[in-house]
């Protein structure tokens, strides 16, 4: 038996190559994977002994010969072709150890031009890996340092790899080569300006099998972008409490974005991928009081999100609550001490953001819709907005106060389907009204939950009123102000209620629904 070793991620290949020899298996290795097996004391033929040609082209082709590929490709049931080989001299490779240097994390950490890119690309590693993947029938493709040790049992149990796991090598290699290769299309239609290319290739690799997903009859996993740099839930520690559930991953991740979404110190409950209550100020634990206080009620078994530390003072108001998660860029040890008495409650902590320079690529910049036999994919929805792009369109423009908190309720209402709505006061919310079919109702819903906090609240809405009793209904609440998009037929019957109630307006000329 013959094998070929070239890795770029050599862990434990110092062990699986001596435990290769220890079962009588001849081994070739590439320069830089020889060397370091070398250094540790296991000697092994280069691959120019196969070859009888050295490494050309700045090392870039070293395996490019048929010594090497007819030695992996040649079908071990077909005689003839088995002749081919003794007649030139070649010998069969039974195993191919091969992973590719990485290309993914190298162009996301930094800013990498073209030139720089091209030469960072393995194409011999591939090449090696799709063919022996090729001729599973009698190769074995090993892509990952994570099989070394079933290898070597099933060498010593066996005295070859059996056909089974063969086959499973197989189609990760294949899959292996294919992310490899979709990172490096990524890339370049980034560079390129290309955001919808005609092949769009997601890749994604598995972090965890999950419990069972939306309901417990369905099977599913957490899986995370390749080309993704920035710090996400999906990047997250487990610091304490059982693994979130498929449900459960889905209210962090809107919890940790809302709260981000801010800079000032900010809390989000979260429940059904909706904020039941959102907050911000200087104080996190102050936050994280006038969230709960939009709706302790359907705050009860929420999500909580923060975008600073997580304090003492903070840990201590949460944990006097009943909630299913905390997620946070990071737990203070006091805040630590407090939560652990609370050990079925799961807290995550979320890596920082990359320092300046590094970028997200590849389907980081977009957002995708399931439907049957396909996907819909789109650009991710951004604010895109600042006060001097706001038009009033009523006689009244709205105070400072109010604007401030306009400002604050618009950006909350990203965050809310639709239709939405989201009152809110002194930079938090007070009422959320979200996935109606009907705006009217998603606005009584935010006043019944306001009650009488409504009184001097301000109204965000995710998309233009078709009609102005939503209006009308939150002026006799007391409500003062609305930023909304604007675009209506009716907007004209909008202005005028609000007139008439001397309500402030203001138009943002974009819509920010959310299915």
């Amino acid at each position: 038996m013959r094998a070929l070793l070239s890795v770029a991620n050599r862990q434990g290949i110092s062990e699986l190559a001596r435990e290769l020899q220890a079962q009588g298996v001849e081994m070739y290795a590439t320069d830089g994977t020889r060397d370091h097996l070398a250094a540790d004391g296991v000697e092994v033929s280069p691959v120019s002994e196969l070859t009888q040609v050295p490494s050309l082209v700045g090392g870039q082709v070293k395996t490019f010969h048929p010594a090497v590929y007819a030695g992996i490709l040649a079908r071990r049931d077909m005689q003839g072709q088995l002749d081919e080989l003794s007649e030139q001299g070649i010998g069969l490779i039974d195993l191919v150890v091969v992973n590719v240097k990485p290309f993914a994390p190298e162009v996301g950490r930094r800013m990498v031009g073209i030139d720089e890119a091209i030469e960072m690309i393995d194409v011999g590693g591939a090449a090696l890996l799709g063919a022996a993947a090729r001729n599973a029938a009698g190769v074995a493709a090993v892509a990952s340092p994570e099989h070394y040790r079933r290898l070597v049992a099933e060498l010593k149990e066996f005295g070859h790899v059996s056909a089974e796991f063969r086959a499973q090598l197989a189609a990760e290699a294949f899959g292996a080569v294919a992310a490899y290769h979709a990172e490096i299309a990524a890339y370049l239609n980034q560079i390129s300006g290309n955001v919808f290319p005609k092949r769009l290739a997601v890749v994604l690799e598995k972090i965890d099998d999950l419990r069972y997903g939306e309901n417990p009859h369905q099977r599913a996993a957490l899986y995370r972008e390749t080309t993704h740099r920035s710090g996400t839930v999906a990047d997250a520690t487990q610091i304490q409490g059982n693994r979130p559930s498929f449900n459960n991953l889905l209210d962090l991740d809107a919890a940790y974005r809302t709260a981000r979404d801010y800079t000032a110190p900010t809390v989000a409950i979260v429940k059904h991928t909706d904020p039941v209550g959102l907050a911000s100020n200087d104080e996190l634990v102050e936050a994280y009081r006038k969230a709960l206080e939009t709706d302790p009620v359907s705050s009860f078994g929420g999500i909580v999100g923060v975008n600073r530390e997580l304090d003492g003072a903070t840990a201590r108001e949460i944990a006097m609550n009943s909630y299913e998660a905390v997620v946070a860029p990071g737990f203070s040890h006091a805040a630590l001490g407090i939560l652990r008495a609370k050990p079925g409650l799961e807290l995550l902590g979320v890596p920082p953001d990359p320092v300046e320079g590094m970028r997200d690529y590849g389907i980081a910049s977009l957002d995708f819709k399931r439907v049957d036999g396909g996907l819909l994919v789109e650009s991710l929805d951004t604010l895109g907005l600042d006060r001097g792009q706001l038009q009033v369109v009523t006689k009244r423009r709205p105070t400072l106060e109010e604007l401030t908190d306009l400002l604050f309720a618009w950006r909350a209402v990203r965050h809310v389907r639709s239709n939405a709505i989201v009152l809110a006061r002194g930079a938090a919310t007070v009422g959320v009204g979200a996935a109606q079919a009907s705006r009217q109702v998603s606005v009584e819903i935010a006043l019944r939950r306001a009650g009488d906090r409504a009184r001097l609240s301000v109204m965000a809405s995710d998309a233009y009123f078709p009609f102005p009793d939503g209006i009308q209904i939150a002026a006799q609440s007391g409500v003062t102000a609305i930023i909304q998009p604007g675009g209506s037929i009716r907007d004209e019957m909008a202005i005028e209620v609000a007139d008439r109630h001397h309500m402030a307006m203001v138009f943002t000329g974009r819509r920010h629904f959310r299915h």
